[in-house]
């Protein structure tokens, strides 16, 4: 009895957060334009210092400090805050949330339109962000960051300018990093929830909700596309901010989709694994190598020039730093073949699962948990969703490889970042081979059958493991 109140004394207290976050709108308002001053600040007066050299510090050149809030500090925790308390960065943090939200209110308010609301924007624009972020070097220098960061600003200010009304249609369709945070974000152990019953009981007047995300709040499950700003809590008494199992959305809502399933296994398993090891990786150096011999061995030079400009491939010849055409194209190489090499191991690893577990059932026969499959691929899709927990864990050690670079810059001692490294790549494959035994106990009551499904999604994410040892211990 007394932990069933104190269990209704938690939910009573999460459901007040909600209600604070309605009440303080303008308090919150006020903190993102803050972040907004603060974040141009760090965005364009290091452009326009001169380029810090050798000596430069944290605590003497603007220029590091930018680099170090954004690469060291901010890209790494945003990314751990979305599964600890879902989107709130993005509805209560976010600069470009914030500007989007602000051109849309003062903007011509028109039509979004149809191309827009194609579901492979979220994998197209993260995989174009993460392979021009490394052409141009994002990682280290302000020119290029004004390039990555503030073009996509300046467009998400364009696009809310153009469509809807007070809304954030940048965020919802376009924003590089939307489709990440959609993912991790079911595995936050809060949400909205919906009492159908209540929405349906007559209310005298109801105020009206600008939802900027624009979800439609009646309908609304799980916590994938909530940005968690509060401004819906308790509308019409149906909406309260509540308590969950990490694994409930992923396990009982999420049904996953074909371009999701890109983004998790070709994108964040694949493409960005490519992104993060090919500076470090000697495979790039005898590629590159290999290939320049041929070429002038063909009296064919013009690859080997480093003459592009500086927004198209790294070009900073006063402190030698400049790519070559040929650098770009093995760079391409190197990522596009991590995509196909380690993604398309744990694709492979997911359909033979799903090829297990579909001789469980006869064709058209309902699944374990009385949903039919609607594709040939569904069920892959399904499974795909519980790769989130590893496929986020490997976004964060890449970011993070930023972080100990910096921190070893300034003389921080970084001898624990590989224990922690493969301490939390470890919790990771252990939670997403956990997810896959839930999954599959979806579809079949088997114990043996539930067991081959998981040991073949862990075949498929050898190469992906071995990338990450590759990457912390041999290279």
């Amino acid at each position: 009895m007394a932990a069933i109140t104190r269990g209704m004394r938690f939910r009573a207290s999460v459901a007040r957060a909600g209600d604070f976050l309605r009440d303080h709108q303008r308090a919150i308002r006020l903190l993102q334009w803050v972040i907004v001053v603060f974040y141009l600040v760090l965005l364009v007066v290091p452009a326009i210092l001169p380029l810090p050299d050798r000596t430069a510090s944290v605590f003497n050149h603007l220029t590091i400090v930018a680099q170090f809030a954004f690469w060291g500090v901010w890209w790494p925790f945003v990314l751990v805050s979305i599964p600890l308390l879902g989107r709130a960065w993005c509805g209560l943090f976010c600069p470009e949330g914030t500007l989007t939200e602000w051109a849309s209110r003062h903007g011509r308010g028109g039509a979004i339109p149809r191309w827009m609301r194609w579901g492979g924007w979220p994998f197209v624009a993260f995989s174009l962000t993460t392979i021009y972020g490394q052409l141009v070097s994002v990682y280290q220098y302000p020119w290029a960051v004004a390039a990555v960061l503030g073009g996509s600003t300046v467009a998400a200010m364009g696009v809310g300018w153009l469509y809807g009304r007070d809304k954030r249609v940048w965020c919802k369709y376009l924003c590089p990093v939307s489709g990440v945070f959609n993912l991790l974000a079911k595995l936050a152990p809060w949400y909205y929830r919906v009492d159908a019953q209540a929405w349906r009981a007559p209310v005298r007047r109801v105020e009206t909700i600008n939802c900027a995300p624009l979800l439609p709040l009646r309908n609304m499950q799980g916590a994938a596309e909530c940005h968690m700003c509060g401004r819906c809590s308790d509308y019409r008494g149906a909406i309260t901010l509540s308590p969950r199992s990490p694994e409930a959305e992923i396990v009982r809502v999420a049904e996953g989709s074909g371009w999701q399933t890109m983004l998790i296994v070709f994108g964040l398993m694949g493409l960005a694994v490519g992104a993060f090891l090919w500076s470090a990786s000697p495979w790039y150096v005898a590629i590159k190598q290999s290939l320049a011999t041929w070429l002038v061995n063909h009296d064919i030079y013009w690859p080997l020039a480093d003459n592009a400009p500086w927004f198209l491939l790294t070009h900073y010849p006063e402190v030698n730093d400049s790519f070559s055409w040929l650098d770009g194209a093995v760079i391409l190489l190197f990522i596009f073949g991590a995509a196909v090499g380690v993604g398309g191991g744990v694709f492979a690893g997911l359909c033979c699962a799903d090829r297990l577990l579909l001789a469980c059932r006869q064709p058209g026969v309902r699944a374990a948990d009385g949903r039919l499959l609607r594709s040939r691929l569904a069920g892959v899709h399904k499974l795909a969703q519980g790769l989130i927990p590893i496929a986020g864990a490997g976004v964060f050690l890449g970011l993070t490889a930023t972080t100990l670079t910096l921190l070893q810059h300034e003389g921080v001692p970084t001898g624990w970042a590989n224990p922690a490294r493969f301490a939390l790549l470890a919790l990771a494959l252990a939670w997403s081979l956990r997810f896959q035994w839930r999954l599959a106990g979806l579809r079949t009551p088997s114990p043996w059958r539930r067991l081959s499904a998981v040991a073949a999604v862990g075949l498929g994410l050898l190469p992906f493991i071995w990338a990450w040892v590759l990457f912390f211990v041999l290279w």
